[in-house]
Parts: C-alpha cells; sequence; structure tokens
C-alpha cells in the first residue's frame, strides 16, 4: 500500500516544483512587458513635450499635434493611443520628468492613478507604498480615496493609521496580465472576453443571443463583453445589438441574483456613453435592456434615457420581445442549464 502511494507523491512533489517555476516565469514576463510599456509611454510623453515647446503657440500646437498623432498612431497600433490617453502619456512625462525613478512593480495604470494627485510628496508616497506593499490598482485607488497620506500626515500614531488601512488590501496576480486592456493593447493582442464572464453567465448570454438573432425582428450582434473606457476605468456591456428596423443600438446587460438599484444606474450609465460617444445622427435612441436572473425569480426591464421615453412606446415595441416574453425566455434557459448540468452529474 506504502509503495502504490509513492508515484502519487512523486508527481506531487514534480508539480509543485514546475507550478513554482511557472509562476516565477510568468511574474517576471508580467513586470517585463509592464515596465517595457510604462517606459515606451514615458519616452513618448517626452517626445511630445519636446515637440511642444518648439510651438510658437503651445496650447494650440499642441492640441493640434496631439490629434494628429492619435490619429495616425490609432491607424497602425489600435485603440491605446487615442486622444485622452495620449494627453495622459503627456502628463506622465511632466509628472514623472526623471524616467530613472520609475518603478518596474507599477503598471501603467497604476501611474494614470498617481497622475490624480497634484502634491509630489503625496503622490510620491503612494508610489513608495504600492511597491512596498504589491498595491493593486484598486488598492491604490482604495488608499488614495480614503486619504491616507493626509491621515497619517495628521496623527501622532502613525503606525496604527497604516495598520488599519491595509484591511482590503488586494495582492496583483501574473496572471491578471491578461486581462488588462493596457497591457493586450500595448501589444496589439486581442481581448479574451469570456474571462469578464462565469460559466453560468457565459452559458445564458449564448443563448439570449440565439434567441434574439433568431427572432427574424432586425437584430445584428454587434459585440460581446463590448468594452468601454471611461476616465481609466474599463467597463463591460454583455451584449450590444444593431436594430437595422429600428436603426438604433440595444444594450443588454445580464445580471446573476438580484436586481439593485447600483444594476438599474449601470445600464443607464451604458446608455448615456452609447448616446454620447456611438450613436450616429441618423440613428435613433439606444434601448438599454437589463435582465436578472435569480434562482426563485427573473426579472427584465427596458430603459431608456427621459428624453427618449415616448419613442419606445410609439415605434419601438413593434420590433422589440415585450419584458415577459424575455423574462419567460430566461427563466426556460436557466432552466434548461440546470438540468443539463444534473444530467451530466448522474452520468459521471
Amino acid at each position: 500500500m506504502e509503495n502504490d502511494s509513492m508515484p502519487d507523491k512523486a508527481i506531487d512533489s514534480a508539480y509543485n516544483d514546475i507550478r513554482s517555476i511557472l509562476e516565477k516565469a510568468r511574474g517576471t514576463a508580467y513586470r517585463a512587458v509592464n515596465f517595457a510599456m510604462v517606459t515606451a509611454y514615458w519616452e513618448i510623453g517626452r517626445i511630445i513635450v519636446e515637440e511642444e515647446q518648439k510651438g510658437a503657440k503651445r496650447a494650440e500646437y499642441g492640441e493640434y499635434m496631439i490629434s494628429g498623432l492619435s490619429l495616425r498612431l490609432t491607424r497602425e497600433f489600435g485603440k491605446g493611443f487615442n486622444r485622452t490617453n495620449l494627453k495622459y502619456i503627456r502628463q506622465f512625462y511632466l509628472k514623472f520628468p526623471n524616467g530613472h525613478a520609475l518603478r518596474g512593480e507599477l503598471t501603467w495604470t497604476h501611474y494614470r492613478l498617481l497622475l490624480h494627485i497634484e502634491k509630489e510628496e503625496s503622490r510620491q508616497f503612494y508610489m513608495a507604498e504600492s511597491v512596498n506593499n504589491n498595491w493593486s490598482t484598486r488598492e491604490l485607488e482604495r488608499q488614495i480615496n480614503s486619504l491616507l497620506y493626509e491621515r497619517i500626515a495628521l496623527s501622532k500614531d502613525k503606525e496604527k493609521v497604516k495598520e488599519l488601512s491595509k484591511k482590503g488590501h488586494i495582492i496583483r496576480k501574473p496572471e491578471d496580465i491578461i486581462k488588462n486592456p493596457y497591457v493586450l493593447e500595448f501589444l496589439g493582442l486581442k481581448e479574451n472576453t469570456n474571462l469578464h464572464e462565469s460559466n453560468l453567465e457565459q452559458l445564458l448570454i449564448d443563448k439570449l443571443q440565439a434567441f434574439l438573432l433568431e427572432l427574424g425582428k432586425g437584430f445584428s450582434l454587434v459585440a460581446r463583453q463590448k468594452r468601454i473606457t471611461v476616465g481609466g476605468d474599463h467597463y463591460y456591456v454583455d451584449l450590444v445589438f444593431y436594430n437595422y428596423i429600428l436603426k438604433c443600438f440595444v444594450l443588454i446587460d445580464l445580471k446573476i441574483g438580484k436586481l439593485t438599484h447600483q444594476d438599474i444606474g449601470q445600464i443607464d450609465f451604458y446608455t448615456r456613453y452609447y448616446e454620447k460617444e456611438e450613436k450616429q445622427d441618423s440613428d435613433n435612441p439606444t434601448i438599454g435592456l437589463i435582465l436578472c436572473s435569480d434562482k426563485n425569480e427573473s426579472m427584465v426591464k427596458y430603459t431608456l434615457l427621459n428624453e427618449n421615453k415616448t419613442v419606445f412606446a410609439s415605434k419601438y415595441k413593434l420590433y422589440l420581445p415585450t419584458e415577459e416574453e424575455l423574462k419567460r425566455e430566461l427563466k426556460r434557459e436557466r432552466e434548461e442549464i440546470e438540468q443539463e448540468r444534473r444530467l451530466r452529474g448522474s452520468a459521471e
């Protein structure tokens, strides 16, 4: 019996050694890619600032150059070089003029957060704390918003304040590189949208996508897990359709669990974004649709901006499934998925 277990022990030992090697290699790759991107952006910022300083009318000249560079760089290297990001890159060089002081442990998203801090000493504090404590970008943002630097500066018991600040600490993992849109854009890689879906969500979205396309009422799929970026934060719309009969975008957000006010606010936010950034003058108002699949109950809610609600009543309802139809379909799909899971479980 003891001899029978020896191969398993050998496999366990080999597996642990290999796992350690792979984790170390991934960590090294993560840091190398991020630092290459950060230093490249610093150099780009330096070139922009130096070229701006040659212009007689600096503000006007600089804006014109940013627009021209954005157009050409986006055409060749992708959307990581839109005007907003180029302005961040320019600001990055101005706030961190000493390129040798950049830290390879910090990502571009870390630096974008640090750019919002005006005081040099405060910015250096958060930079050092991020490195020393291996803060993720979410943790850095939390600490900035909690005014950690200011609280420490005012407190007599500085160590106590720092100890309390560690609650909610999140360790960055090397595999997060495959989820960071900025890194993927820099490398020219396509984002894996399935990473943003749970297994149940993925199955439900598959079925909802097929259901709407099979309706035969003008639905055409634009994107799945469509990323929109606002102020450096990334959001993902589960399904984006364009209805060529109604001539409008239809945005769908699926939630697993009970519907909250925050969920409704999020679909309104997506709708406003599309109205401002994606809708053409010839398009009709964007429709938001939130679907909530709970174990006990499904909920469906159409949403339009207040100024567009009369359009929905008069025209859109002719071509869109009703909330009740969608609710029944969502319930049927979830039951079907659960049944398939039970059958697989009994077969195993």
